[in-house]
């Protein structure tokens, strides 16, 4: 480890919030006005993720009286409050761009399911029944 990654690694969140791209995010930001600090929410999806380290930052977009506002927040950093996983999106792209020319029905993302395969079949152990008669074998000599 280099001396870069030492200083670097002071300044990461021990609890990084944990979310994928696709999913719809509510981020709490801490923002000071003059003397005073006040929490904005700021909700939308996760369009896309990049960097490493303590430079690692997530893109939000959301849509506010129609136009698309979208910010950067880095995930490190102190003005973060939180990021709370409103709902999971299933999507196969890294970065969701594409999201910037559509609208309406054609923006929304597909919901990830907890488990899309279908319910394995576990080997249960074979219930006794009392009325069976109980056979005992005696080895063959």
């Amino acid at each position: 480890m280099n001396q870069m990654q030492r200083i670097e690694k002071r300044f990461l969140k021990p609890e990084a919030p944990t979310f994928q791209v696709g999913d719809t995010v509510r981020v709490h930001v801490k923002v000071i006005e003059g003397e005073k600090e006040r929490i904005q929410v700021f909700e939308g999806v996760v369009i896309g993720k990049k960097g490493a380290s303590n430079r690692q930052t997530f893109s939000v977009r959301k849509v506010s009286y129609g136009v698309g506002v979208e910010r950067v927040f880095p995930i490190h950093s102190p003005f973060l409050d939180k990021v709370e996983v409103v709902r999971s999106g299933r999507v196969r792209r890294a970065k969701l761009y594409y999201l910037r020319s559509k609208q309406g029905r054609a923006a929304r993302i597909a919901e990830r399911s907890l488990d899309t395969r279908a319910p394995r079949k576990t080997a249960e152990p074979a219930a006794e029944t009392p009325d069976a008669p109980i056979v005992e074998t005696l080895p063959v000599s």
